[in-house]
């Protein structure tokens, strides 16, 4: 198994975009990854305090139908059976967008960050993107959080940054947001 120069070894995980009905089958495991996110610190819209209720109650109620009316795609990295992470890629955009996406809810275990997982995630996203014909990718995260530092080296380019944009997810504190844009 390859591993970092820190000795971290890296996953090689296959990555699957999955169907609706597998995340309703999954959703237990799909709100105990975004919960063990938020706890990690992950900037991904919520704050403490902040359950795996609430995660499932998200996918639920703005997940599952985005999905089922075609406007997200969601992919999925498993490790021993266990889902290690998620990404999704929001089409839904204005009439005269139709060739941007978004990114959103890139989330990896804490037990499995910096092992390679996030970039294939990324990379295939990135690849069904441009199949779809959505050449412009945007996406927007906490200023100096780690997930920005990943998307620099994917190639994404830094439009803007928007002071005190949103809260910090532990913290009662406001947090700068990196606005990032990728041209595929």
């Amino acid at each position: 198994m390859p591993v970092l120069e820190s000795g971290v070894p890296i996953v090689e995980v296959p990555i699957v975009e999955v169907a609706v009905d597998a995340v309703e089958q999954r959703l237990d495991a799909f709100a105990a990854l975004m919960h063990a996110c938020v706890l990690g610190g992950a900037s991904i819209n919520f704050v403490l305090p902040f359950s795996e209720a609430d995660s499932a109650a998200f996918w639920r109620a703005k997940v599952l139908p985005a999905m089922r009316a075609g406007h997200r795609r969601v992919w999925v990295a498993e490790v021993d059976g266990h889902i290690a992470g998620s990404v999704q890629l929001s089409l839904d955009t204005p009439p005269n967008q139709p060739h941007r996406a978004d990114v959103t809810k890139l989330l990896v275990r804490p037990d499995f960050r910096r092992r390679g997982i996030a970039r294939a995630l990324m990379g295939a996203l990135e690849a069904e993107a441009r199949a779809l014909g959505r050449r412009l990718i945007t996406l927007d995260t906490a200023t100096g959080h780690s997930a920005e530092p990943l998307y620099l080296s994917l190639g994404y380019q830094v439009l803007g940054i928007l002071p005190g944009y949103c809260r910090d997810t532990i913290e009662d504190r406001m947090l700068d947001a990196t606005f990032m844009h990728k041209v595929l």
